[in-house]
């Protein structure tokens, strides 16, 4: 139970980092009261533009791959057959820390673009599946929140399908454990999007175009 605790506590740390809201900052904005007051990408983009939005998917993305890796230095030595639990422990303490960071009252992002980071370094193999559910939606749609519910669908659906077909080489039990964690975190992005889901049920959610729109 303690590596798991410290995994946690170090993801915690590493999601303190508030990309967009430093950005903001820098520009003499608090990126909480304005658009949608969210500090993550899409408010990002849309508040202070492409260039922000980016390094904030980057930012974001790159301090849960730190949680991941840290948390694989720490106990990869003598815990094999539970790193890859471990790991997603640090990724989930990375997305809550970015989610609820307490030094701004416990107002932070959504966790999509670090979860981003969190596919990548515990299994890249997931990542592509999770890509063409986003990209896919988003092109077809331009609702940014649509495009981030699917593709944290079907991170779940791969965990559970890869984890049955052997593919997380985990023992039965850890698979459960890497189960429910990862349902724990498709839970939290839904509450985390609950107002998107109210505007997209009715037709009302802010499209996003990365290009000129026609």
């Amino acid at each position: 139970m303690l590596p798991r605790i410290i995994c946690l506590a170090v993801g915690y740390v590493c999601g303190l980092f508030q990309t967009s809201y430093i950005y903001g900052k820098k520009s003499g904005i608090d990126i909480r009261e304005h658009g949608s007051g969210n500090a993550g990408t899409t408010n990002a983009l849309r508040t202070l533009g492409k260039k922000a939005g980016a390094l904030t998917l980057l930012g974001d993305c790159l301090k849960c791959v730190l949680a991941v890796v840290l948390a694989r230095l720490l106990f990869g030595g003598h815990q094999e057959t539970d790193l890859l639990a471990l790991e997603l422990y640090a990724g989930a303490g990375c997305i809550l820390g970015h989610n609820f960071p307490f030094y701004l009252k416990f107002k932070g992002g959504k966790g999509i673009a670090a979860s981003v980071g969190l596919l990548l370094a515990f299994d890249i193999r997931i990542f592509p599946i999770c890509a063409v559910l986003f990209f896919a939606t988003f092109f077809l749609t331009h609702y940014v929140s649509l495009s981030s519910l699917l593709a944290y669908l079907g991170f779940l659906i791969s965990v559970v399908v890869f984890g049955q077909m052997g593919m997380l080489d985990c023992t039965q039990p850890v698979l459960w454990e890497i189960y429910g964690l990862s349902a724990g975190l498709t839970a939290l992005a839904y509450w985390r999007h609950r107002q998107n889901i109210v505007r997209l049920v009715h037709g009302n959610e802010n499209k996003i175009y990365l290009g000129k729109k026609r």
